[in-house]
């Protein structure tokens, strides 16, 4: 099972039935991929699918989220502050740093920094290559 840190926005791409990145959310949900997540995490979460569904809607999708056997809760007693640019998206880097997570999924150019960071190592791809490793 892979464990993987997933960026907002790519959150909202996966969650749409007609999304061709949809495959991604039903191994979240059948416990193929687990999600890696902390309160901090899910607050987004909630606060952005509330801004473009409903309040109601996002709720559930996050208690959904919170209720799946396979997504790994992970508190980030460490904060590296890698992301200067967005200090905000520094929730998702040290929650994949302290879970050990295989891969942050992120369309956001702001992690792209983390490439050039010698340790620790984080592997960050777009949602069009995590996409094509599903399908291998």
């Amino acid at each position: 099972m892979q464990l993987i840190v997933l960026d907002t926005n790519c959150l909202l791409q996966i969650l749409p039935s007609r999304s061709k990145y949809h495959i991604i959310w039903e191994r979240i949900l059948n416990g193929e991929i687990s999600l890696c997540v902390n309160t901090e995490i899910l607050e987004e979460y909630e606060e952005i699918i509330a801004n473009k569904t409903t309040p109601l809607i996002a709720r559930n999708i996050v208690e959904a989220i919170a209720r799946l056997a396979s997504t790994y809760f992970q508190t980030s007693y460490i904060h590296f502050r890698l992301i200067e640019v967005d200090a905000d998206d520094n929730k998702f880097v040290d929650c994949a740093i302290a879970a050990g997570a295989e891969y942050i999924v992120s369309n956001d150019s702001h992690f792209s920094i983390l490439n050039t960071i010698e340790w620790p190592v984080i592997k960050v791809v777009k949602i069009d290559a995590f996409y094509s490793m599903q399908n291998e």
